[in-house]
């Protein structure tokens, strides 16, 4: 295991290295093997030092669990959002981005594998997979609003909150097989499979752009 270079650097980036850190730990030992002395060791600090920035174990694998959630979802909406101002090609480059690295590698799967099983038994963990979840299905509704309106349809608030939903679900399905056995789809990319279900879902509304 490699030792993190741990540079002079504001509060705020010395807190950031410690839960890059705590991630990269429980990405190879998992949640249990990621003590504090080995999250300490890969940092290059002291474990005096971690209790500084953190109360207690705990706090730092919560902010890590936050950390992998709001990650995925940031890099997917920025992907829907760089200089494209069609709304087809938004939600198109949204799909295709949850489905392409860094979102769908073994390392994020890992992660969300190590974190998910607290969701049901720890409240903190709960919160913070409600907060990502809430955040993430709110970009996806206003995507499909604008792809609604795009198509000369009235986005009822209803119908895209299902929409989201079940556009959701797609996109989780499949990133789970992406991650798991991504081999097996070499000859058939799991975006493109994506992107003809969302299509049919929106009833049969394209996502590519319009001439």
């Amino acid at each position: 295991m490699s030792r993190r270079s741990f540079h002079r650097a504001s509060e705020a980036e010395r807190r950031q290295d410690l839960i890059q850190a705590t991630l990269d730990c429980i990405s190879e030992l998992g949640l249990h093997g990621a003590t504090v002395r080995k999250i300490a060791a890969r940092a290059g600090v002291t474990p005096g030092l971690i209790r500084h920035y953190f109360s207690c174990k705990d706090q730092m694998m919560q902010d890590a669990y936050r950390e992998v959630m709001t990650g995925m979802t940031s890099a997917v909406a920025a992907a829907a959002n760089a200089d494209q101002p069609n709304p087809r090609a938004k939600l198109h480059d949204f799909i295709v981005a949850n489905l392409s690295p860094p979102v769908a590698d073994g390392r994020t799967l890992s992660l969300w594998a190590a974190f998910i099983s607290h969701v049901r038994v720890d409240p903190a963990f709960a919160e913070i997979h409600l907060e990502s979840y809430l955040a993430f299905r709110s970009v996806l509704e206003a995507l499909v609003a604008d792809v609604l309106i795009d198509a000369g349809e009235t986005p009822d608030a209803k119908r895209c909150r299902e929409l989201a939903i079940t556009i959701n679900g797609v996109i989780d399905g499949l990133w789970i097989e992406g991650t798991l056995v991504g081999h097996l789809f070499s000859e058939t990319p799991l975006p493109g499979v994506a992107i003809k279900s969302v299509e049919a879902l929106l009833g049969g509304i394209s996502l590519a752009a319009k001439p």
